[in-house]
């Protein structure tokens, strides 16, 4: 009988659980089994280097630790379930797949006790499995070998919005709290997680003067020289964040104002010859020199379809669809093919082309996507631009890289470069096209003059302005869109927005051509691949570069504007950023 009373009053104990969490849970878990975890769930702990859960004691738990360029700094949460039963209470009717697939941490960093920032962890973060069945949930934020990890990403991150202004010289208090959230469209959030604080000594590295300097101009730049003023103490603290490596590889930063040169900065043993890597900032080449052929007449228009290039019944997955392909939708990104970079697992991938024999080939064999309609869903397709590379290739005297050279380096006096090849040794559009700085930023300028140089049309102006339209939304930011192998952004500064097209390549490479200011910038670096480098482009365009060149008084933000973050956000959802 007294059995039975336990029984029952368990039953209710259960029955009265579910009503306060809206149900039991849907995943098994790992469950708690260490006395450590079980005596610390709900916190967030600190550690130097990533100690075995087996090894770990309280006695490891960081209270202060000096927070340096360089340094290891860990976290290790203890938590009474798994992500996906956290997210199931937010959700009852949906399944793990489901509540995997649009849900995650919910981050929170606060300084001195103020919230400095807040992250949603994209939903494709973490392993499915991980998130199923771990209950407790290490990050690695700072590592001294400087290799990219989730969580270093998301330090990182915290760092580019707000932390670092946060975190000046001085003992500080930094606080951790993690939450579950969902997003089904409507955003929920759950109950606190787990929550840790750690006293921080910030300590910044001791910067030579020089090497935060604003850098003289050289004469033989090529360009005419601005005499416009501009706010040096601004560039000169960009300069100091580049010593410091606070803003990591970058390589220079090009300003040209009213068509002449107003800053000229080279950082990490670059120079004023070095070549630089843009990646895919060579597919915009491709977009101008498709208008360059059509003007010439070489090419009828970007209405043309793939059947009037190729005999597409030769190549793999034939489809009537696929025949009606433009030169338009490969501009815009929007061909139709079952491609997308941005998914490891699509068959159009751009890692799926390379170890092929025949690029184009590889692109003319892929099935068409039959949710997709030609000319108006969007997704990054680099085979897609080798195959405009092969239309010009085969249309023009001489093939492409011949005809670049003649109608497009020859007349803006680019005489330095080099094109990557695909294995047909055609000149490759789908990026890695390298030349200095300042020849970059003539390609720019070209653009920002309607396609004039030197009073000769070497773009004509339609194709410019057909370029510089936005046709497509992208999802990598608010009002984000996609014009002809360009995008467009805005940016805000002091509530005044600052729109652009521009070129852009993996590791934060920008070409800008402003559109109400008359302002080119380029940027380049080597930060390959990581997830932070198109973030670190935003920030300084927003916080330094347009204060400082468009007369806008000097800022102090420490959170992002809505634009640049939501698109500094969307960009590290790309594995392999572009």
């Amino acid at each position: 009988m007294h059995i039975y009373k336990l029984t029952i009053n368990t039953v209710i104990y259960l029955f009265l659980a579910a009503a306060i969490f809206g149900q039991t849970d849907l995943v098994k878990t790992e469950g708690i089994t260490n006395p450590l975890h079980q005596a610390n769930i709900g916190k967030i702990t600190f550690m130097s280097t990533l100690i075995p859960i087996e090894n770990y004691k309280e006695t490891d738990f960081l209270k202060a630790f000096e927070l340096k360029e360089t340094g290891d700094l860990n976290i290790r949460v203890f938590m009474d379930n798994s992500l996906t039963n956290y997210l199931h209470r937010l959700a009852p009717s949906l399944t793990a797949e489901e509540l995997v697939k649009n849900g995650n941490y919910q981050f929170l960093f606060f300084v001195d006790g103020a919230l400095v920032y807040k992250e949603n962890v994209f939903a494709s973060a973490y392993a499915i499995e991980n998130k199923n069945t771990k209950t407790i949930l290490q990050l690695s934020l700072m590592n001294s070998t400087n290799e990219e990890t989730g969580g270093s990403a998301l330090w990182r991150r915290f760092l580019l919005n707000g932390g670092d202004e946060a975190l000046t010289e001085g003992t500080h208090s930094l606080k951790i709290e993690l939450r579950p959230y969902l997003k089904t469209p409507e955003l929920k959030v759950g109950n606190l997680i787990a929550r840790g604080e750690l006293q921080l000594t910030v300590i910044k590295p001791k910067i030579d003067e020089k090497q935060i300097a604003i850098q003289l101009i050289e004469p033989n730049s090529g360009w005419k020289i601005s005499k416009d003023a501009y706010d040096k103490k601004r560039i000169r603290e960009l300069n100091r964040k580049i010593a410091e490596n606070f803003y990591k590889e970058i390589k220079s930063i090009i300003v040209i104002k009213d068509g002449k040169l107003l800053i000229e900065e080279y950082f990490n043993g670059a120079t004023r010859d070095t070549l630089h890597n843009t990646r895919s900032v060579g597919k915009s080449f491709a977009s101008a020199m498709m208008g360059i052929a059509i003007n010439d007449g070489y090419i009828k228009s970007e209405d043309q379809t793939l059947k009037e290039f190729y005999d597409l019944k030769k190549f793999a997955n034939y489809a009537p669809k696929k025949e009606g392909v433009t030169i338009k939708s490969l501009l815009t990104m929007s061909s139709g093919f079952d491609a997308d970079d941005d998914n490891e697992e699509s068959p159009g991938n751009e890692e799926n082309m390379y170890p092929t024999s025949d690029w184009v080939k590889f692109a003319l064999d892929l099935s068409m996507d039959n949710k997709k309609e030609v000319g108006n869903t969007w997704n990054y397709f680099t085979a897609g631009v080798i195959i405009l590379g092969d239309i010009i290739n085969k249309s023009v005297p001489g093939g492409l890289e011949k005809y670049a050279e003649n109608k497009l380096f020859k007349p803006l006096s680019i005489k330095k470069y080099e094109w990557p090849y695909t294995p047909q040794k055609v000149a490759s559009t789908a990026g890695g096209l390298q030349m200095s700085s300042l020849d970059f930023a003539k390609f720019g300028q070209l653009y920002k003059n309607g396609g004039r140089w030197h009073g000769k049309q070497i773009i004509p102006r339609h194709w410019v302005d057909k370029t510089f339209t936005k046709y497509l939304p992208v999802p990598y930011g608010e009002n984000a869109h996609y014009g002809y192998l360009f995008w467009n952004i805005t940016y805000n500064v002091n509530n005044k927005p600052y729109e652009a097209f521009y070129a852009t390549g993996n590791g934060g490479n920008k070409i800008f051509v402003f559109k109400d200011q008359p302002l080119v910038v380029v940027i380049t670096t080597t930060a390959y691949g990581k997830s932070w480098a198109h973030p670190q482009a935003n920030r300084i365009m927003e916080r330094y570069i347009l204060p400082a060149v468009s007369n806008e008084r000097a800022l102090r933000m420490k959170h992002p504007t809505p634009s640049s973050q939501a698109s500094m956000k969307a960009m590290l959802s790309r594995r392999r950023v572009r």
